[in-house]
């Protein structure tokens, strides 16, 4: 029997098991998939993760390759509606790293345990001292046995240990066209920038070697095909002015973004963290430090179980009760920003644009620069 399994070798599941090995507790990670994913996901990491990454060495060898970003700007029509500073934080870390996150993927999977991919679990159940999973390995069953079980799968982990009316998300209307672009050296290379127009927001945020991310709001009604979803991107930036990278783009993906936060992240012996346990509109880039920050503080906790046989019940409470704040606190801001970024007409637009220079002059600003940096997190 196995004192933890964890299923799902994403950042989340492989940095919870990188800790647990190294306190020295027998963890086993379970992956459907055969191959480590390459899409293009997340790129952000947030002060307070690179904190908590540190004491492992893997904050040294994110910013090894990472671009950091002190600073963002607001513009509309391709004026400036104010910066938010994060390298006036007060923090250890007063920027957000950017990278692609098969390289965030690889530089937290370095030193944990190697999963057991083509591993899809099929249930979790406690029984007594122990739970036990049912997963089917290359085509065959297979039963295995821990005495806790950590669900770290994404959304479609949680049908393992959510009631399906329990486990639905609230899906928004908005739509989002995105694309990484090789675009060269540029004034503006270390900054990210939010253009607000009426026709609805586009983000370009920094990449090393001088590519940006750009990610457009799209009409919920316009076609999901690829050339279709191409052209809406080039739209968006030939209408800010990123002609550079209109002209290199050559493809680009679309998604939808929902909302789901659990209201209890422990069962017993069976646990649950990362997008299983909460799902946040992308438009802000907290979702995987969230979950990321989840592993951080409960590997502590669980190794501590392990070795000493007695669960630390009043710290889990505390841990999970924080994390579920946490959640929501992201879930609200990232709700927030996605309203921000619709397509509205001229009259509101003009209020958006006064609105958001606002809030971002004077002593404000700092308070939207430890908001999008996650210095709200319980956590942090």
């Amino acid at each position: 029997m196995r004192d933890v399994v964890v299923v799902g070798a994403g950042p989340v599941g492989m940095l919870l098991a990188g800790d647990l090995a190294r306190s020295g507790v027998d963890v086993e990670v379970l992956e459907r998939r055969p191959e480590p994913g390459w899409g293009s996901r997340a790129i952000g990491l947030h002060p307070p993760v690179l904190a908590a990454l540190e004491r492992s060495g893997r904050t040294e060898r994110i910013l090894s390759s990472a671009m950091r970003v002190p600073r963002g700007e607001a513009r509309s029509d391709g004026k400036r509606l104010g910066v938010v500073r994060f390298d006036r934080l007060s923090t250890r870390f007063p920027f957000v790293a950017t990278l692609p996150q098969s390289e965030t993927d690889a530089a937290i999977a370095a030193d944990a345990p190697a999963p057991l991919r083509g591993a899809s679990v099929l249930a979790v159940r406690e029984r007594g001292d122990r739970v036990v999973v049912r997963a089917g390995v290359g085509g065959r069953p297979v039963e295995l046995e821990a005495r806790v079980v950590v669900v770290a799968s994404g959304a479609g982990g949680r049908g393992l240990v959510f009631r399906p009316e329990s486990a639905r998300a609230d899906d928004y209307r908005d739509r989002y066209v995105m694309a990484d672009i090789a675009v060269g050296d540029r004034p503006d290379a270390a900054t990210a920038v939010v253009h607000l127009d009426r026709e609805g927001v586009l983000e370009s945020f920094p990449l090393p070697n001088g590519v940006r991310r750009f990610v457009a709001w799209a009409d919920e009604t316009a076609d999901r095909d690829p050339s279709s979803l191409l052209e809406q991107l080039r739209g968006a930036l030939v209408s800010r002015g990123e002609f550079s990278a209109a002209d290199r783009v050559q493809e680009a993906t679309g998604f939808g973004v929902r909302r789901f936060v659990a209201p209890r992240l422990r069962n017993g012996r069976v646990l649950v963290i990362g997008d299983a346990a909460h799902e946040v509109s992308p438009i802000g880039g907290q979702g995987m430090n969230l979950g990321l920050l989840d592993a951080a503080t409960l590997a502590p906790l669980l190794a501590e179980w392990m070795h000493t046989g007695l669960a630390p019940e009043s710290d889990l409470g505390r841990w999970e009760r924080r994390r579920v704040r946490s959640a929501t606190t992201a879930a609200r801001m990232a709700a927030v920003n996605t309203r921000l970024g619709r397509s509205i007409g001229p009259r509101a637009d003009a209020v958006r644009r006064a609105a958001v220079r606002t809030m971002l002059a004077g002593p404000v600003g700092g308070v939207f620069a430890r908001a999008y940096a996650m210095g709200f997190d319980a956590d942090a």
